[in-house]
This record gives C-alpha cells, structure tokens and sequence, in this order.
C-alpha cells in the first residue's frame, strides 16, 4: 500500500481522526488518533511538535485545551541542512478488515496494518490470480464507534454462530441491497442485505432487532481508529452502512476568528507580537523547561520590536498569555442574562466586527451608509468591510449515524484519543487560514417592525417546521435550540447573497463561508452576518469579496440574488413545499433546494437546515410576509 498525499487542513475536516478515505491505490483507510501523531515509524527520529503548535486563546478557553497543532507537513532532507521533523506522516489503517472477492465471493478477513494486496487463495488454487478488494459494508452507532459488519452473525441470524465455514458476498443482480446476498458453505444459511441499513424513528436500527430474533445485537464499542480490535461495550443500536456513505464521519469543527486580546494597560499589539515567532518559539522553549521568563531576556533577543514597550507592560502581556485568559480589547465585559456560552463566545466576536479595527490578523473599515443605495440600506443598520481577518478551525471530536446527539464535548475530544492526556497537555489539531469579509448588520427596528406585523403568518408558516425539529430533538435527546423567524431570516440572506457572490467576484461556492451573529436576547439583541473567504495564504486573499461590499456594488449584488430567489426553477412545487410540510434533511427546510438557497455543506454552518425563501421575499400570495418586500 502506497502513501497517499492529503492537504493539512483535510485532516481536520473532512478527512481527520476516525475518518475513512480511499487511496489512490483503492485501498479504503481510517485515521489513526492523535496518539500516533507526530511519531516516525523508524525509531530515533527528532520531533519537534513546537513547530506546529498554534494558539487561538478563545477557542482554547471553550475547548478547555493548552493548545492546537497543525497536521504535519511532509519533509525530506537536503544535503549540508538541519531540516527540522522530516519524514514525519499521519498513520492510517485499512478499514473495513473484511475482504471478498470479486469471483467467487469469498470472505476474507485481514488485519488493520495489512499494506500489500492480497490473492485470492480459493481462486490461486485453481490457478487464476484474483485480487481480494475490501466490502462495501460498515456498522456505526451514534457515539461514534464503527466496526465491521457481523457477516457471520449476520448470515447464521445469531449472535453467537457457532459455524466457522467460509462465508461468500454474491451480487444475484439489482441495483438494491436485497441484490447483494451472504452466503455460508454450511449450506443452511443465507441472507439478503436488504434492510442492513435501515433505522426506526425511535433510534433503534433493523440490524439490531432482527440480526437475531431472539437478542438484540448492539454497538460493541469498537475503535479500530486506535489500532484496536477488541470494544470497550455501548450497548447503542448499531446501524449497517456502506462505508461511503455521507452519514459514517461528521467532524465536529470549532472555529474562532482572531480578536485582539489586551486591557487598558495592555496593548494587543504586544500581545500579539509575544503570540508570533520569534518571540513565542522562544517563550514557549523557557516555559517548557520550567525557566522563568524575564523581560531583559526577551530584549536581548528582539530588542527593537519591543522598545516601544515597557517591562511591567510586557510582563502583564505574558500573564495574559500563560493564564488563556484576558478579554478582548475594548470589550465592556456586559454579561447578558441566561445566555448560553455559544452565544456569548459569537457575541465576542459581533462586538469587534461592529467597530473599526487596524490589526495585523484583523482589519475592519466601515462605510458610511450614506454612500449606498437608501432603498437598500434601510434593511440594515451597519456595513463593515473585513480586509483580513484570521480564522483558526479545530476538530473537537466527530458523530456519526446523526450530526447532532446528546453527546458532550468531552466525549467526542475523548474519542480522538486512545489515552487522552491530562487537561494541561491536551491538544487538538487545528489549521489557520487568513481571508476577507463583508459583515452586514440588520436594522433592528425594521426587523422588530415586520416580525410585529407579520407576526402570525410567520407563526402559521414556521410551526410545522418547529414542530419537526423538536420531535427530532426528543427523540435524539438533542440540545434545546430556539429556531425563530430572526434565524431564518438571516441564515437564508446569507446563502442567497453567497450564491450571488460566486457569479459576481469569482471565488467558488466552497470558498465562501457563512458566519451568523443572531440572538432574541431583549436585552441585546444581534441580527448580523459575516460572508467571508478564508482560503488564502498567510497574506489573505485578493480583495474581490472586500471590492465587492463597497458603495456601488453592494446594493446590485443584494438586488440580483433577491431577484433570483423570487422565483426558483423548482417554482411553484419549492414555495409550496413549505407550505405543506418542508424538505431537505430532516425537512428542516421550507422554501428551499439546490435550486435556490442551498449552499455546499462547507460554507454552511447549520448543515444546510433551517432555510425559507419565504421570510426574504414573501410567497406568491402574500408578498409582505418577506422582510425585503419593499423592494418589490
């Protein structure tokens, strides 16, 4: 088996720990845990981890980790230099270890580290060389295990079989599941694989109440992402699954964009500054070997960057470093009442954004909305152009069957580990990436003014919708969220303004990405949306998105994808979905689908859910129920 290349950052998301991908060699693998990072396979190689440990000291607060690294590149020596880390790789395993093959259909299991390809033995005896090839089938359950699937239970309709024959996977023609069929060489078994795949609404699974109709067969616990073959017990419904499918891998992805962190003696610049190399490799050396770090130490080294600063100023700055602590510069610290940690965390963030910022990981300018269209600006309260922000994305762990369960955070970061390190050393892979942005605030007068006016068709046409999610958050034991017409106002604006900046400025649909800052709090409301591209070098991007939020450009931009979502190509069929009852995943959506307000599952932070054309621009029969009626 061949080494495969990857980007870094796929190996946070979509391809990190406990994920499956295919190499070029048609080999199906999983992604060993972090365990196994940052190691050579030949023993005695330097590692140096410190080179890639990256610090986001919000995100580090809400993850409750000491740091982040990024994945590690990959590096040969060159002759006459000291290059650091070479040869290092991330470690896969095959997965599934159940193979069959493609002429005569027998199975096979191989182990996890197996690298070369394997022959057929039945077929070789008979003199033809056929190669075995992994199966198409997996089990999963919701807390994030996967293990082969029980052919041999499976087939013998048992959970202790006994028969030790071999076993054979034969297509009997058809493009379902029930073409595919188990057989055992005992000659008193066989079976279909129709229903392997299919799940009850109350969470159970038809493999695990009909495998055998005596006792159920549940989740085993297995991690093979670990390198282990043996489960630590579930006792979860366990759910058969073509190894492909999209329902196998959710990454739990964290992100935060970079806020400047100081107080009123302390300058952000300096604490950013102590944040970059030189100086952090430096600090992060002396604090690793217990040495205590003076300011005269520091000035020796970069004695110019720090001369504009003071010794008690660079001394606060490195307790506001060592405690991940501190508190954005210029925030008022207002603590809103019952308001969740997700919220505030964004509320952080919407507070900076509102303002003018000259950093150098964020620069935020604002235009006066006098320079715009008044037809249009009247719908908003703020425009504020992003010309580099900085944006650092975490893997917190992964689900599967389901992207959201009752599982905890602490749960899934447990799941990237075979032995999860104490809270002070933990990490978690993590990349960063710069890019550009237009943030654009909702008035809210206007927007209390057409919830008030609107206020029971908006409740007639989104109480189906309500209804659906909260059935699916009892019956997955799922978080509270409150799902209200401000939400999908705003997070249906921000794909239709997407959709439309992919024509106008010529980054792809995947580049963008969508950030929403919105809360019902009376006491603080937030109606705001931030579309930005973080795919650049470590200098941004171009400034096409920044170009295309100024005076001149902005207003045709929102007129042409309001137009646009008038009418959709699925029309009338897709405006009257949401009347009847919805559609897309979990019909969690109204008015909305590929043809209009859809957006790749990358720019979308809710999993492409909670859309309705309606709330911008109104239905058909009733125009003022959208928030931008006026326009029409």
């Amino acid at each position: 088996m061949s080494s495969s290349p990857l980007r870094r950052a796929q190996l946070v998301a979509p391809f990190g720990v406990g994920a499956m991908i295919v190499s070029r060699d048609g080999t199906s693998l999983i992604a060993c845990g972090l365990d196994h990072w940052y190691k050579h396979e030949s023993e005695g190689g330097r590692v140096d981890p410190s080179e890639f440990r990256e610090d986001e000291w919000r995100l580090q607060n809400m993850l409750k980790v000491d740091h982040f690294r990024q994945p590690p590149d990959f590096r040969k020596p060159r002759r006459g230099e000291d290059v650091p880390n070479c040869w290092l790789t991330v470690p896969f395993l095959r997965f599934p270890k159940w193979h069959y093959c493609t002429t005569c259909g027998r199975l096979y299991e191989q182990p996890l580290t197996l690298r070369e390809k394997v022959k057929c033995v039945e077929c070789e005896s008979k003199g033809w060389t056929r190669y075995l090839v992994q199966v198409p089938f997996v089990a999963i359950c919701e807390h994030g295990h996967i293990q082969d699937f029980p052919w041999r239970e499976w087939v013998h309709r048992s959970v202790k079989p006994s028969c030790r024959k071999p076993m054979r996977l034969v297509g009997t023609g058809g493009a379902t599941l029930a073409g595919q069929q188990v057989i055992c060489d005992c000659g008193e078994a066989s079976r279909s694989m129709a229903g392997a795949t299919t799940a009850y609404p109350d969470g159970n699974t038809y493999l695990t109440k009909h495998l055998d109709k005596n006792m159920q067969f549940v989740c085993q616990g297995q991690n093979p992402w670990h390198g282990l073959d043996e489960g630590t017990g579930c006792g979860k419904p366990l759910r058969g699954a073509l190894r492909n499918a999209s329902n196998v891998y959710f990454p739990l992805v964290y992100s935060a964009i970079y806020l400047p962190r100081g107080d009123s003696t302390v300058p952000s610049e300096l604490v950013s500054l102590l944040e970059e190399p030189p100086l952090s490799t430096f600090i992060n050396a002396l604090s690793a070997s217990g040495g205590e770090i003076k300011p005269v130490d520091l000035r020796n080294m970069s004695s110019l960057l720090l001369q504009p600063f003071t010794d008690e100023q660079i001394k606060a700055a490195l307790e506001i470093i060592f405690s991940s602590g501190g508190s954005v510069e210029g925030d008022s610290e207002s603590v809103i009442i019952d308001e969740n940690s997700e919220t505030a965390f964004r509320r952080q963030e919407f507070d900076v954004l509102r303002g003018e910022r000259d950093e150098e990981q964020l620069r935020v300018r604002p235009v006066s909305l006098d320079n715009y269209d008044p037809s249009i600006t009247r719908y908003f309260s703020r425009v504020m152009l992003v010309d580099k922000l900085r944006e650092t994305r975490a893997l917190a762990g992964f689900r599967r069957v389901n992207p959201e369960n009752e599982q905890t955070l602490e749960d899934m970061k447990a799941l990237l580990w075979r032995d999860v390190p104490r809270e002070d050393e933990i990490w978690l892979p993590a990349y960063v990436v710069f890019g550009e942005g237009i943030f654009v605030e909702f008035n809210e007068n206007e927007l209390q003014a057409w919830i008030e006016e609107n206020r029971s068709d908006i409740n007639e046409r989104l109480e189906p919708l309500i209804k659906r999610y909260h059935e699916n958050q009892q019956n997955r034991r799922l978080r509270e969220r409150p799902i209200g017409p401000r939400f999908l106002l705003l997070h249906t604006f921000a794909h239709l303004l997407m959709n439309q900046l992919t024509f106008e400025c010529g980054y792809s649909s995947a580049s963008l990405r969508e950030r929403l800052y919105v809360s019902d709090n009376n006491q603080a409301p937030m109606a705001g949306i931030l579309i930005y591209t973080a795919a650049g070098d470590s200098e941004g991007t171009l400034g096409g998105l920044v170009r295309m939020g100024k005076p001149g450009y902005l207003e045709p931009v929102i007129r042409r994808a309001l137009k646009n979502a008038r009418w959709c190509s699925a029309d009338p069929v897709c405006m009257e979905l949401g009347a009847w009852g919805g559609q897309g995943p979990n019909s969690c959506n109204l008015a909305a689908c590929h043809n209009c307000a859809l957006v790749p599952e990358t720019a979308c932070e809710e999993f492409n859910m909670f859309l309705d054309r309606a709330l911008v621009i109104g239905t058909h029969d009733n125009y003022k129920l959208g928030y931008f009626n006026g326009l029409f």
